[in-house]
């Protein structure tokens, strides 16, 4: 699944429907894609690049303390450790990358975190010589340097699809960032497409059948369309719950009670460090308007069990009110919120109290953002499947978040809805990762803030 730590959210140039490549075929992948002209893509700049960042720590410390160098053998081999697990992670990331936008650069951090994990095993059981905080700084600067130049070299380059005109294709087409292709016919050259996307759902032509067959023997990339579009997007499209790809309704159970337990530690070391925090936002609540600083709303959870969530009070007394499908709405510039509520709003901080609802079981860190009942029952009565949602534990961060903002409107609930179906579908720590990362960005910005 999931970013590098960064979502590439959609390839930013206007998609078009032109007949005619005009690049030059050149075999290469990256991210699973062929052809890519860009030339932080190509792997000799990847590689070339990434060798001078694993000098960079022992520069540093050389600037720092010289005197660590006495011990060259030591600075040397750790330098020849982390260049092989970096090696290790490239040839990693080039052979699992199958999808470009989302699922694309969501292999980043596994790849060089199964590198640098497996180099760190085999040092320690060959006890062999290292330092510790050389190799672990040249991993980050090596995560950061593949982040970077899939994102600079994502968004300067124009992917060429080409799309087989059968099936479920149209939706596909309305999708920017990419110039789709329209295959005429089976024989027309694809030089200068970088991937070939079908419907591969219905039933195609023998003909087309045996020529996709011929193109993924020849190496080049032969996506689903649905498939294709989820990993654009970062969107699952749910129409019927009996027709859906997600293979099993239920996400693992095993990585759900690793992060449930996770979630609880964290949150207790959270709640100890952050309590004097807390309680000065308490304080300068209360003072610029009155009544409790914390706000209390009964919301639906987990399974569809409705629990009280906390926050810091942003509004009016009485401005949460939630008896009310109009009061349970947050609307642009809403003339309810306070001053100080503004800021918390923007920086995300009013939702710090919801740590005593991990520590109680009832949200973890990123989910699904749990809605007001009010809001949640008429959803449910508007949406199919709305209460699917509920499949995981809600969330103080969640994937429809990062990338939609807040929403309330049943039109735009949709939308999230489909953020939220993606995040079940690729339930794991990748994802998570990805959402803490841009959740980051969300909170210097303000992004979707009311």
């Amino acid at each position: 699944m999931l970013t590098a730590l960064v979502y590439a959210s959609g390839l930013p140039i206007a998609a078009s429907h032109e007949h005619k490549a005009e690049e030059t075929f050149e075999p290469m992948r990256y991210s699973g894609m062929r052809g890519v002209g860009a030339g932080w893509l190509r792997l000799r700049y990847q590689i070339g690049g990434a060798l001078i960042v694993t000098l960079l720590p022992f520069l540093l410390l050389w600037g720092l303390n010289p005197k660590a160098f006495v011990d060259l053998d030591l600075v040397l081999a750790t330098w020849a450790y982390g260049v092989l697990a970096m090696l290790l992670g490239v040839a990693l990331l080039r052979s699992i990358s199958q999808y470009p936008g989302v699922e694309g650069s969501a292999y980043t951090l596994p790849a060089f975190g199964i590198s640098y994990g497996v180099m760190l095993i085999a040092v320690i059981f060959a006890r062999l010589s290292y330092s510790r905080t050389l190799l672990i700084v040249g991993f980050v600067l090596v995560l950061a340097w593949f982040i970077g130049i899939h994102v600079i070299g994502v968004r300067r380059q124009v992917f060429s699809i080409g799309v087989v005109p059968e099936g479920d294709y149209l939706g596909l087409l309305s999708l920017s960032g990419v110039r789709w292709v329209i295959m005429e016919s089976v024989s027309q050259d694809i030089s200068g497409l970088h991937a070939i996307t079908a419907d591969l759902r219905v039933d195609l032509s023998a003909d087309w059948d045996r020529r996709l067959a011929d193109y993924a023997l020849q190496g080049v990339p032969v996506y689903h369309t649905k498939h294709l579009a989820e990993s654009m997007t970062g969107m699952v499209q749910l129409e019927h719950l009996s027709e859906n790809s997600f293979g099993t309704l239920s996400p693992i159970s095993a990585f759900m009670t690793v992060k449930h337990i996770g979630d609880w530690i964290s949150a207790l070391i959270a709640a100890i460090m952050l309590a004097p925090l807390l309680i000065l936002i308490a304080i300068i609540i209360r003072l610029d308007s009155p009544g409790s600083p914390i706000f209390r709303q009964v919301r639906i959870g987990y399974r569809g069990v409705p629990f009280t969530v906390y926050k810091f009070r942003t509004m009016v007394p009485g401005g949460h009110a939630a008896g009310t499908l109009d009061a349970a709405k947050t609307k642009s510039e809403d003339a309810r919120v306070t001053r100080v509520g503004r800021f918390l709003r923007r920086s995300r901080i009013d939702e710090l109290p919801q740590i005593l609802n991990i520590l109680k079981g009832e949200m973890s860190w990123i989910g699904p953002r749990p809605e007001a009942r009010v809001l949640s029952e008429w959803y449910e009565s508007e949406i199919p499947f709305y209460r699917y949602r509920h499949i995981v534990r809600p969330g103080l961060t969640g994937w429809a978040q990062v990338n939609q903002g807040h929403v309330a409107e049943v039109s735009e609930v949709t939308s999230k809805l489909h953020y939220d179906f993606y995040y079940i579908k690729n339930f794991s720590p990748w994802i998570d990762v990805l959402i803490v990362m841009r959740t980051i960005r969300t909170m210097l910005t303000g992004f979707g803030a009311r």
